[in-house]
């Protein structure tokens, strides 16, 4: 098996700056990504894209190929990131006469990742033979129990649960934003297939960062899962 990991990472994040190589705990941000992937043994190839030179440099400092730049029309803030993964897929073929059996798109401020969880999914993928596979993390109320605001009020979106015990309404989960593992051959619109599956991590192994408060919070899980905390 020939396997790909593209770490897309561009120029242009408005909420936090230079995100993407804004420093972490001693190094880019990106750098834990590129290190993860690197430190798996699970790709023949890691490869960044980005439409930023700055981005590319950091990038191939800490061991990342990165063999083109990304196009401009990817580069906006309306392109998805299946647009950058098929148009990466597009170049190695065509330009570069490289495919790959498995590919997996690793997020650039995911320093919570695991290698254990990264195998983990690309053992799923492949043992259950699946298009897609990647981790999740269960909403921390219940989502049957949610409220919403009409016109000042208050109200139960689902009536029928609002004397239910938490313990007894079915748990819900959403996508932890650190990688996805996939099949090109069998991906073309949609990372979503009928033969789509995931891992389950734990609310302390992800962090979504958004603001500079989500950040803070970031650098907090990572000392306390790596065991690093200084008194």
């Amino acid at each position: 098996m020939k396997n790909l990991a593209i770490i897309p990472a561009r120029g242009g994040s408005k909420r936090i700056p230079r995100k993407n190589i804004k420093n972490f705990l001693g190094k880019p941000i990106i750098a834990y990504s590129i290190e993860a992937a690197l430190q798996s043994g699970l790709f023949d190839e890691v490869m960044v894209s980005t439409d930023d030179s700055e981005i590319a440099e950091v990038a191939k400092q800490y061991g990342a190929k990165v063999p083109f730049m990304r196009s401009e029309k990817n580069a906006d803030d309306y392109a998805t990131t299946l647009d950058v993964l098929k148009e990466v897929e597009s170049v190695y073929k065509e330009k570069l006469n490289l495919t790959f059996d498995c590919i997996c798109c690793i997020y650039p401020t995911a320093p919570l990742i695991s290698i254990a969880k990264l195998k983990e999914g690309y053992d799923l993928l492949i043992s259950q033979k699946l298009d897609v596979v990647y981790p999740i993390v269960p909403f921390s109320y219940p989502l049957l129990r949610a409220v919403e605001i009409d016109n000042g009020i208050t109200r139960m979106v689902w009536n029928q649960y609002m004397n239910s015990r938490s313990q007894d309404l079915k748990k819900y989960y959403h996508d932890a934003g650190q990688w996805y593992w996939y099949t090109p051959a069998t991906i073309k619109d949609s990372l979503f297939t009928d033969k789509t599956a995931s891992i389950i991590l734990d609310e302390t192994e992800i962090q979504d960062i958004d603001s500079l408060i989500d950040w803070q919070l970031a650098e907090m899980k990572y000392k306390l899962l790596n065991n690093s905390i200084k008194e």
